[in-house]
């Protein structure tokens, strides 16, 4: 048998939690001579909570202003170093002035590339980007993604097949996850060898769409498996590429913010398949199916 003192623990508790859940938990509408030690405790815990997540939200907003300013007063300055790095190449006349000028626009370009992936890290760990899904056609995802690998792949002679997926939607964000798949093709061109191939094929599941990449690359051991989608990671075998190790990680958090994922199969040597798993529909609407 549960007392009345007992049961209307209960409830203050219960009215705790749900102004938690809600967001609603004000300190000042309990007071601590009326409650319980339970009671007590648990407002403890909600006020402490409630600090720690407005501490969070002022954090966010700081990297938020931070980000900002980091875009905006390094975009001329770097916009410059590469106008005239191309105005010297043109301009050098002798053979190892045009050297140097090549390496000084191919260092900031390589800058260029570190610093907007670092920006795009930091919008969406932020949500000062957001990810917004809507059910659509990914034929267009496709088509335009290889479209802007192509010379990439043209250079090393690397066919890029893909099959056609006209009839088939999912839930994703077209412009972020283009450069999802677009990260997951550039490296598929670039750590596979000359004139092999690059498939893209696309698989349909009860709730998920799956856009597979395979390659004829490098491959990745088992140790590195786990380590790949790292921030900053990069491997052994392919220090001598270009590259930040900023590609796989933004990738999957953009898949994750579309509550997708990414599965990798591999073998050393033998190449890897990176399979894209799209939700089929909306959270929320797929129980109206």
């Amino acid at each position: 048998m549960i007392r009345i003192g007992t049961g209307k623990t209960l409830r203050r508790l219960d009215e705790m939690l749900t102004d938690a859940i809600n967001g609603t938990f004000e300190e000042s509408r309990y007071d601590e001579s009326e409650l319980s030690r339970l009671e007590s405790r648990w407002k403890q815990y909600f006020t402490t909570s409630k600090m720690s997540m407005e501490q969070t939200k002022k954090e966010r907003e700081s990297m938020k202003m931070l980000v900002s300013d980091i875009s905006h007063q390094t975009r001329t300055p770097l916009s410059n170093i590469l106008l005239y790095s191309e105005l010297l190449a043109e301009q050098a006349e002798k053979k190892e002035e045009k050297e140097l000028a090549g390496q000084i626009l191919m260092q900031t370009e390589k800058l260029e590339f570190l610093l907007q992936s670092l920006i795009k890290m930091s919008r969406l760990e932020t949500d000062v980007l957001e990810v917004v899904p809507k059910v659509q056609n990914i034929a267009k995802l496709l088509d335009e993604t290889v479209g802007e690998m192509s010379a990439k792949a043209k250079k090393k002679e690397i066919i890029v097949s893909c099959e056609s997926a006209k009839e088939i939607e999912a839930a994703f964000d077209l412009k972020w996850t283009k450069e999802a798949l677009g990260n997951i093709l550039d490296n598929a061109i670039k750590y596979s060898p000359k004139h092999s191939e690059v498939q893209i094929e696309v698989r349909e599941y009860e709730f998920y769409v799956c856009i597979n990449v395979k390659d004829q690359g490098i491959g990745v051991c088992e140790e590195e498996k786990a380590q790949i989608f790292r921030r900053f990671y990069r491997g052994g075998r392919v220090q001598q590429e270009d590259g930040v190790g900023i590609g796989l990680y933004l990738a999957r958090e953009i898949l994750q913010k579309e509550k997708g994922y990414i599965k990798l199969t591999s073998k050393v040597g033998k190449g890897s398949c990176f399979g894209l798993y799209l939700p089929r529909w909306i959270q929320g609407e797929a129980a109206l199916r």
